[in-house]
C-alpha cells in the first residue's frame, strides 16, 4: 500500500514538473492580407500605451495592435447596414476616420464602454464641407457620443448574426468587451475604415 501511494505521488510530481516546462503558446501572427492592415497609426499619447485599434467595417472586425504587431481580434457590429461614413446625427452610420479613446465608463444598459472623441476637428471639417455642398440639410447636426461598447448581456447573438443595432457605435460581444475594456487605456488611437 505504501509503495502504490509513493508511486502515485512520484507520478504526480513528474506530471507537475513536465507541465511547468511546457512553453507558453506564442501570439498568433497577423494574417497576411491586403496592405490595408499595415496602416500607420496616430502618435500614441504615451510610451506606456502600446495599443492602437483598427475598426474594419467591411470585415466586421475590430483589430488591436501593440508594439509587436497584431494582438487581438473581436467581431463587431454597427448601427446601419450602410457602412459608408457618418453624414449626420440620426443616420445610424459609424464615422470613418482617426479618433482617440477619451473616456472609459460602465454604461447602465450595455456595460463597458470606450467613448471616442467624435466629433473631432476632421469630422467637423467633413461635416461642414458636406453641408456647404448641399449633401446634407443645412439644419442637420453632426451628432456625438460615438463609442466602442458591449452588447447587452443577453444579446451577444447580434454580433454572431451581423445584426446592426446601434445608433452608430461599434458593438462588441458583452463578454469580449469586458476583456477589451480591461487593457485598453484612455488615449488609445482608433482608426475606423470601410
Amino acid at each position: 500500500m505504501r509503495t502504490s501511494r509513493f508511486f502515485q505521488i512520484t507520478i504526480l510530481a513528474v506530471v507537475v514538473l513536465l507541465v511547468s516546462f511546457v512553453p507558453k503558446p506564442k501570439k498568433k501572427p497577423a494574417a497576411k492580407k491586403a496592405t490595408k492592415h499595415q496602416v500607420k497609426t496616430a502618435v500614441k499619447d504615451s510610451i506606456r500605451n502600446p495599443y492602437y485599434i483598427i475598426v474594419d467595417k467591411s470585415e466586421y472586425e475590430l483589430y488591436v495592435y501593440d508594439d509587436e504587431g497584431w494582438y487581438a481580434t473581436y467581431p463587431i457590429v454597427f448601427g446601419s447596414k450602410d457602412l459608408s461614413d457618418k453624414m449626420r446625427e440620426g443616420d445610424k452610420r459609424t464615422p470613418d476616420g482617426s479618433f482617440k479613446v477619451v473616456l472609459k465608463k460602465i454604461h447602465k444598459k450595455w456595460g463597458p464602454e470606450l467613448l471616442l472623441d467624435y466629433p473631432n476637428k476632421t469630422s467637423m471639417q467633413k461635416f461642414n464641407e458636406r453641408k456647404a455642398k448641399g449633401l446634407i440639410p443645412k439644419t442637420a447636426k453632426i451628432g456625438d457620443g460615438i463609442a466602442i461598447h458591449a452588447t447587452r448581456p443577453g444579446e451577444e447573438w447580434t454580433v454572431d448574426n451581423f445584426y446592426n443595432w446601434t445608433d452608430g457605435c461599434v458593438s462588441v460581444k458583452y463578454t469580449e468587451m469586458k476583456d477589451l475594456y480591461s487593457y485598453i487605456p484612455v488615449g488609445t488611437p482608433v482608426t475606423i475604415r470601410q
